[in-house]
């Protein structure tokens, strides 16, 4: 069984501590008094003498002792930019001390004339637990205080330059009240793993030449308790319902929207204060682990939504920490984003890029998380992204790139990937910049995977178009093709597609609701069979009718109905056939991995292409059939001789469809057709899929003879 590693660090003995003999019922100092009282339950307990000897001996401990976990090669680190594990470092940990259990706290705050910390403990008193600065011009404030272990509430007093009186909430904190409360928590993260198994072997299943379907969620609202509908469940009672259905669907990883602390739920989790806890809503950092471990256990693996692009203006987070735009740019133009109402991370600063790289490898590091998606890439990467003329200013080299930034993502892919290479970083970005998902080295930004978002908006506005009129916007249905093998691409029908009056996925299809659920279940088969990786929103599995929202459970109670029993039963067949058909994966970033059979005939607005793998026995025919109107004796040209059987079907009547199936295996024909010199004659079903894989010879078994 392996244990994760508890808070280490190298530990710099506190040079003031008093050591003075006395009786062991003596009175305890100040500092000690104040923690006994204090109303949350302190795992720091004194420790009984030994022998009689270590009676007649007590540590007289100040408020709070010189002490820090930082060496000379840290704070080096820290100033250039290249710490990557300062959460082992900053914040709150529970330490040892002179034989005294206590708590070691730091904090950056450069522009700080003083820091101390308030809390529960001390009755919120600004004067009597200040922080030491350090000598060293890095801006850190720190310092042991004994009696105080995990459960205590805190904050920082920060006292600043310009003689603002400001409390904060730690930003390294492991562990934050529930809101609407904003104090941190002084926790730890140790944990008794068991999912040695999944990331001994995890390449396997996280490779980009793998299955990779992700389910996207937003914990809060996937389910709720039928008894109390308006509590959340938490980390754990979610393992016990998600885990089953993830496996039962068959997707190969779940996709969390935000769960790092933030104060204001709408935000969905957008809008982060505590970047290293997990939010308190849903239970404790030990809770959360368990439902990853329980993932991991069952063969999903967990990519979380990460936001290192803006951070919120509430009075206790990174805005002004100290006083001063330590977190962001302190130019508006850099600083401020005019859509969010948010700030923007200071990408230049070499502090802030060891707290934001530190905080990715964090939970790769300590929550065993497989994949980090990178949300607002774009926001990111240009410095008039929504900006008027005269709201922005050009770079160096008078473009409208945001070098610091492009330099960051850089730095930061290079940084997950060189301490975990077998994870993925996905980006959500929306523009045609060049060479999201390339290598460092060949001048990309070293993202694993970028969101198709061309792909996905063609998509949902050609589905939407009447089938009557389809034929003349073939184009883009098929455009995506061209550029589908610039990025290693990740198709995506997210949480953004089904909100704000945009319509379910369902009700974007048109038609009456034979024909709707027939369109969803065509798209379904086209997302599945088009090259790159998979990503679809919770609830759009089973074409909920209603759009997402994020105040209550998903519409759970449609699946009594056969139509929507017949999108979830596709959503789960797409799912196996994409696991077990090797010409739907292993080449999914490839030119050599598609070939149009035909893809220019608009007047029927029929799609047919082949898929491919490594071994052309494995080669698969898709067609797709936008119109209602079904097709018999439809010729197809195939590369090779012998019998084709159809291996799925979307209009199969167990999918709610009306039947249209070819159920023989069908033997091709010396036919020249779509260029090849042999074909079949299939039958095409209404608003349908159909996929076709050659029939294997089986060599007969020698009969044994007497």
């Amino acid at each position: 069984m392996a244990k994760k590693k508890t808070d280490t660090g190298n530990e710099t003995p506190a040079a003031n501590a008093e050591v003075k003999k006395a009786k062991p019922a003596a009175k305890k100092t100040a500092a000690a008094g104040k923690a006994a009282k204090a109303p949350a339950v302190s795992a720091a307990k004194e420790k009984k003498p030994s022998s009689k000897k270590a009676a007649t001996v007590e540590i007289i401990l100040k408020n709070v002792e010189v002490y820090s976990r930082f060496t000379d090669f840290d704070i080096a680190l820290f100033k250039s930019g290249k710490h990557y594990k300062l959460y082992e470092k900053l914040g709150s940990h529970v330490v040892e001390f002179s034989g005294v259990t206590g708590t070691y706290f730091a904090v950056w705050a450069p522009n700080a004339q003083y820091v101390s910390v308030i809390a529960n403990f001390n009755g919120w008193d600004r004067g009597s637990h200040p922080l030491y600065v350090r000598w060293d011009g890095s801006g850190i404030w720190e310092g042991f205080i004994p009696n105080v272990g995990n459960g205590e509430t805190y904050k920082y007093y920060i006292n600043s330059s310009t003689g603002e009186d400001l409390e904060k909430a730690d930003p390294f904190a492991l562990r934050w009240e529930v809101a609407p409360h904003t104090a941190s928590i002084v926790a730890d993260t140790f944990y008794e793993w068991k999912d040695g198994d999944w990331m001994a072997n995890r390449y396997g299943h996280n490779g980009i030449n793998r299955p990779y379907s992700v389910y996207e969620m937003h914990v809060g609202s996937w389910a709720r308790s039928v008894e109390s509908p308006d509590e959340f469940l938490t980390y754990s009672q979610l393992a016990e319902k998600l885990v089953p259905y993830i496996k039962e669907m068959g997707f190969t990883h779940v996709e969390f929207m935000p769960i790092m602390e933030h104060p204001y739920y709408p935000s969905w989790g957008y809008q982060i204060t505590g970047f290293f806890a997990a939010s308190s809503r849903y239970g404790t950092p030990q809770e959360l682990m368990y439902l990853v471990e329980k993932l991991h256990e069952a063969g999903i693996g967990v990519i979380l939504d990460w936001v290192p692009s803006h951070f919120p203006g509430d009075a206790h987070g990174l805005y002004k920490f100290d006083g001063s735009h330590l977190f962001e740019h302190a130019d508006p133009r850099k600083g401020f984003h005019p859509d969010w109402k948010s700030y923007i991370f200071n990408y230049g600063r070499n502090e802030v890029r060891a707290f934001l790289i530190s905080n990715a490898l964090f939970w790769l590091d300590r929550y065993h998380v497989d994949g980090l998606r990178v949300d607002a890439v774009a926001s990111m990467l240009y410095l008039d992204y929504s900006r008027k003329h005269g709201e922005w200013e050009t770079n160096m080299y008078g473009g409208n790139e945001n070098l610091e930034a492009v330099s960051f993502l850089k730095e930061f892919n290079e940084a997950v990937y060189s301490h975990f290479p077998d994870v993925q970083t996905i980006a959500e970005e929306s523009t045609s910049f060049t060479g999201v998902s390339r290598p460092v080295y060949t001048g990309g930004l070293g993202f694993g995977m970028k969101w198709m978002m061309g792909w996905m908006h063609d998509s949902i506005k050609y589905f939407s178009t009447d089938p009557l009129y389809r034929k003349y916007h073939h184009n883009q249905i098929t455009f995506s093709l061209i550029y589908a093998f610039t990025e290693n691409f990740m198709l995506p029908f997210s949480h953004d597609e089904v909100v704000y009056g945009k319509g379910s996925m369902v009700n974007k299809m048109p038609g009456d609701e034979w024909q709707k659920f027939a369109n969803l279940r065509l798209l379904y088969s086209y997302m599945f069979t088009h090259p790159g990786t998979k990503l679809l929103f919770m609830g759009c599995e089973f074409g909920q009718g209603n759009e997402w929202n994020f105040q209550n459970s998903l519409d759970w109670h449609v699946l009594e109905y056969a139509n929507h029993q017949g999108i979830k039963a596709v959503v789960k067949a797409l799912n196996e056939l994409y696991k077990e058909e090797p010409a739907l994966y292993e080449k999914g970033f490839e030119g050599d991995g598609f070939e149009w059979v035909d893809g220019g005939n608009a007047n029927d607005s029929i799609l047919i292409y082949n898929r491919k793998g490594y071994d052309e026995a494995n080669e698969l025919i898709i067609v797709l059939n936008m119109t209602p109107l079904p097709h018999y004796n439809f010729r197809v040209g195939v590369h090779s001789k012998g019998k084709w059987a159809e291996i799925f079907n979307s209009d199969a009547k167990k999918f709610w469809g009306s039947g249209t199936e070819n159920i023989d295996a069908i033997n091709t024909e010396t036919v020249n057709w779509h260029g090849r010199e042999n074909s079949i004659s299939i039958t095409i079903p209404p608003l349908g899929a159909a996929i076709f894989k050659r029939v294997k010879v089986v060599p007969p078994k020698y009969e044994l003879k007497k």
